[in-house]
C-alpha cells in the first residue's frame, strides 16, 4: 500500500512539473512574440555655455516726477477755459479764469486807499520838517500806509486766485469743466503730469539690499512696446524696509522724451548686479522636479547594436543641480558637461534605456526675455 502511494505521488509530481514547464515555454513564446516598444519621439539640444549676466528682476509701476489733480482754491463761476484736453503747458500758463469782477473792484479800492495813504504820509513828512505836526502824527501815517498796502496785497492775492495756473510744465489730462460751470473750493479741474523724466518704482527683498546702490543701470520693458528696451538708473533707495513684507522700495528714473511711458503703467525691470559669466543653460521644460532631486534625460548611444549593426539612441536619466532662471531658461550648475545632448520635451514617457527619435521641428521656448504673443 505504501509503495503504491509513493508511485502515485511521483506521478502527480511529474505531471505538475510537466504542466509548469509547458506553461513556462508558453510564456516565453508570448514574450518573444510580443512587439517591442518603438522609439519615443522627443526634442533635444546640445547643452552649451551662454553669457549669463546676474540680474535682479521685478515688476515696476511708472509714476510721474510731478503729478497733481488741479483744483480751485476759491469758489466762482467759470468764465473761460484756456486749454484743451491733452495739451502740453508751461509753468505759469493760465488754465481756468473764474469771474473776478467783485475781487477786481475790491483790489482797485484797496489800491486807491494805499495811494491816498502814501500821499498823506509824504505831505505830513514835509510838515514835520517845519514843526507843523508832531512825530506821533507821522508815525500814525506810516502805520496807516503799511496797513493800506497790506490790504491792497490781500485783495490782489484774492484776485489772482480767480485764475487757475499750471504750477509746473507738463501734459494736461481730460477735463469736463466748461464755461458757466460753478466751482467750489477743492473741485477737481484737470490732471497735470510731468512726464519727462518719469519714475519706475519697484520692490526687492531685504536680502538683495547689498546688491543695490544709487546710480546702478537697469533696463525696462513693457508689453505695450514689444522688443523695445528703455534704459535708466536707480535714483533712490527707500531708507526704510517695509515691516510687513520685508521689502525695500527702489525708485529709478528713465528718460521719456517721446512720452511713450505713462504713469500707472506696469513694466518689467532688470537690474545688472554683477559681471557676466559663462554658464550652461537649458530650457526650463528639460528639467523634471522630484522630491528626491531634479533630473534631465540625456541622449546617448545604446550599449548593444541592433539587427542592422547600428547603435540606437537611448535615453539616460541624470541628476542635476539647477541655478537661477531667466525667462524660458534655467542654469545647470552640476550634473552635465558641455556638448551633451539633452531631451528638452517629451521626457515624461521616458525611462532609462528607452529608444528615442529626435524630432526638432517644434521646439520649446528658450528665450531669456520672452514676450507675450498676441492671438
Amino acid at each position: 500500500m505504501t509503495k503504491r502511494m509513493l508511485i502515485m505521488l511521483g506521478c502527480i509530481v511529474v505531471l505538475v512539473a510537466g504542466l509548469a514547464f509547458g506553461f513556462y515555454l508558453h510564456v516565453q513564446k508570448l514574450i518573444a512574440s510580443a512587439p517591442k516598444p518603438g522609439p519615443q519621439t522627443v526634442t533635444s539640444m546640445q547643452i552649451k555655455p551662454m553669457e549669463w549676466k546676474p540680474q535682479l528682476s521685478a515688476v515696476a509701476t511708472l509714476s510721474p516726477v510731478k503729478g497733481v489733480d488741479l483744483s480751485s482754491e476759491v469758489s466762482g463761476l467759470v468764465v473761460q477755459v484756456l486749454f484743451r484736453s491733452g495739451q502740453t503747458v508751461k509753468a505759469g500758463d493760465a488754465l481756468i479764469q473764474l469771474n473776478a469782477e467783485a475781487e477786481m473792484a475790491q483790489y482797485k479800492a484797496a489800491e486807491a486807499s494805499a495811494e491816498l495813504a502814501e500821499i498823506v504820509f509824504q505831505r505830513d513828512k514835509s510838515q514835520l520838517q517845519v514843526q507843523a505836526i508832531s512825530q506821533a502824527q507821522l508815525d500814525a501815517d506810516a502805520a496807516d500806509l503799511k496797513l493800506k498796502k497790506a490790504q491792497a496785497m490781500l485783495q490782489k492775492a484774492n484776485l489772482e486766485k480767480k485764475t487757475i495756473k499750471a504750477p509746473f510744465a507738463g501734459k494736461l489730462g481730460i477735463t469736463t469743466v466748461v464755461p458757466g460751470q460753478y466751482l467750489n473750493p477743492g473741485d477737481k479741474v484737470v490732471v497735470l503730469e510731468s512726464l519727462n523724466p518719469i519714475y519706475a518704482d519697484f520692490f526687492q527683498p531685504q536680502q538683495k539690499i547689498s546688491q543695490l546702490k544709487v546710480g546702478q543701470t537697469l533696463s525696462l520693458k513693457l508689453d505695450a512696446y514689444p522688443g523695445q528696451v528703455f534704459s535708466g538708473r536707480i535714483t533712490t533707495l527707500n531708507p526704510k524696509v517695509d515691516s510687513a513684507s520685508r521689502n525695500i522700495q527702489i525708485q529709478s528714473t528713465f528718460d521719456n522724451a517721446k512720452l511713450q511711458l505713462l504713469p500707472g503703467m506696469y513694466a518689467n525691470v532688470n537690474v545688472d548686479v554683477g559681471q557676466a559669466q559663462q554658464l550652461l543653460t537649458l530650457p526650463q521644460t528639460a528639467v523634471t522636479y522630484n522630491p528626491y532631486g531634479s533630473t534631465v534625460f540625456i541622449v546617448k548611444d545604446a550599449d548593444k547594436a541592433d539587427a542592422d549593426g547600428k547603435k540606437p539612441k537611448v535615453a539616460q536619466q541624470v541628476f542635476v543641480i539647477t541655478g537661477e532662471t531667466r525667462g524660458d531658461q534655467i542654469t545647470i550648475l552640476k550634473g552635465l558637461v558641455e556638448g551633451q545632448e539633452v531631451v528638452t520635451s517629451g521626457q515624461m514617457k521616458l525611462k532609462n534605456g528607452t529608444p528615442v527619435l529626435i524630432d526638432n521641428s517644434v521646439l520649446p521656448g528658450n528665450n531669456p526675455s520672452p514676450t507675450p504673443q498676441e492671438p
